[in-house]
């Protein structure tokens, strides 16, 4: 398999074509560092987001509160994940970094708060 992947380590954005099979990289070009190297490396392997969107409050309309991924989450269970936080609703009130959904979709990540509600 060969991917291009566009590095984000610095403001250089190499564009790094990596090819492999599995998790087995076979080679790699166009990268400017090491930092790079491990980056596409990383992205190539097991790609992770941290995941940033609201969650509707219970009881008050028009108002979300926003969350995040405390850690990043696999790639591939980015839409799962949003599944379960779009039919989730939290009381309030909550402090910033409350968590909203612990171990979200078995990643071993909990959502948290990013922001105080009372």
């Amino acid at each position: 398999m060969k991917k291009e992947i566009i590095c984000t380590v610095c403001p250089r954005g190499c564009h790094i074509n990596v090819e492999g099979e599995g998790e087995k990289i076979l080679s790699m070009e166009g990268y400017g560092c090491k930092r790079g190297v491990t980056y596409a490396t990383a992205e190539f392997t097991n790609p992770v987001r941290i995941l940033t969107t609201l969650v509707k409050i219970d009881g008050v309309d028009g108002e979300l509160l926003p969350v995040r991924s405390a850690n990043p989450v696999p790639k591939e269970k980015l839409f799962d994940c949003m599944e379960i936080i779009r039919k989730t609703k939290v009381g309030v009130p909550l402090k910033m970094h409350d968590v909203i959904i612990k171990n979200i979709c078995d990643t071993g990540v909990d959502i948290v708060a990013t922001k105080a509600v009372k």
